[in-house]
């Protein structure tokens, strides 16, 4: 085979699916519904400090007083206004969320394409470290790792992309491992392609659209670990304003004054919610071109 011939099977792969799988996405109300949510809240997160009108940390009240023209979202268990607080509190929690998720997806896409395109022992022992990061609750290893070492913003961005590395590299593997069986892998072996060019140039392009798709429930789950951490104390530490951890401030006068606990569960939840959809509207979108493709 002429490297001519090989280039030219190498061209015949679809390079446009991720665009058409965008494009039939957005038809679909889940996938808009799911960015104006999503979108809402990180602009929210990104722009609320800008519109806090006051230090987030100072004592306007008594606690837990109602909803008021000095704060219209109450007051929380020290005193302090509740809608200054939630402006300020989401940026750490979508940075670290973005971070992490980020850092898992991009690790876990490397070790399984390099698993899925290596020989046997190489795949196994790769796969077999996954297995046993999978043996561990996420949660948990969270937990186990932040009590020990301290609720250090970092560490916990490294951990929750920990959690996210062995799902990421199950799919990649598995993704990868049909992906060179495909003739044009082939034409690009025959003609000496380095394996890291072959990767890169052949291979990751089939990746994206169904890592997208990952990418997007890896962030739901990012959010969620992120905020329950702060809730039950080995996240953000006070006085620093944060979601997670309003909500375990201020639940003991959930009766009393509920807004200090139902903004920032409402807020974490549409977040979660809204990039939930987005990910649903992409894996049924993934679905609806393989349908045409397969007619």
């Amino acid at each position: 085979m002429t490297s001519a011939q090989a280039n030219a099977q190498s061209e015949q792969r679809p390079r446009s699916a991720w665009s058409v799988t965008w494009r039939t996405a957005l038809r679909q109300p889940r996938t808009r519904v799911g960015l104006v949510l999503s979108g809402f809240v990180i602009a929210l997160a990104l722009f609320g400090p800008l519109l806090s009108r006051s230090d987030p940390n100072e004592f306007v009240g008594a606690p837990f007083i109602g909803p008021s023209g000095e704060a219209l979202l109450g007051t929380d268990f020290l005193g302090q206004d509740v809608l200054q607080r939630v402006l300020h509190g989401g940026r750490t929690l979508l940075w670290m969320s973005l971070t992490a998720t980020i850092l898992g997806v991009l690790i876990g896409l490397a070790i399984g394409m390099i698993a899925g395109y290596s020989r046997r022992r190489v795949d196994g022992s790769l796969m077999w470290l996954m297995d046993v990061i999978l043996a561990f609750p996420q949660i948990v290893l969270a937990v186990v790792f932040v009590s020990m070492l301290g609720p250090l913003p970092w560490l916990i961005v490294l951990v929750v992309a920990l959690t996210h590395i062995p799902r990421v590299a199950r799919l990649t593997r598995s993704l990868t491992a049909d992906c060179v069986r495909q003739e044009y892998i082939e034409a690009a072996e025959a003609i000496a392609t380095p394996k890291s060019r072959i990767l890169i140039r052949e291979v990751l392009p089939n990746l994206t659209t169904p890592l997208a798709v990952e990418a997007t429930i890896r962030l739901a789950w990012s959010v969620a670990i992120i905020a329950a951490l702060s809730f039950v104390g080995f996240g953000v530490q006070p006085p620093f304003p944060d979601w997670g951890l309003m909500i375990n401030e201020n639940r003991i006068g959930l009766v009393v004054q509920p807004w200090s606990v139902l903004a920032p569960v409402f807020l974490v939840a549409i977040l979660a919610v809204g990039v939930s959809l987005v990910g649903d509207g992409i894996a049924r979108a993934v679905s609806g071109v393989d349908e045409r493709v397969g007619q």
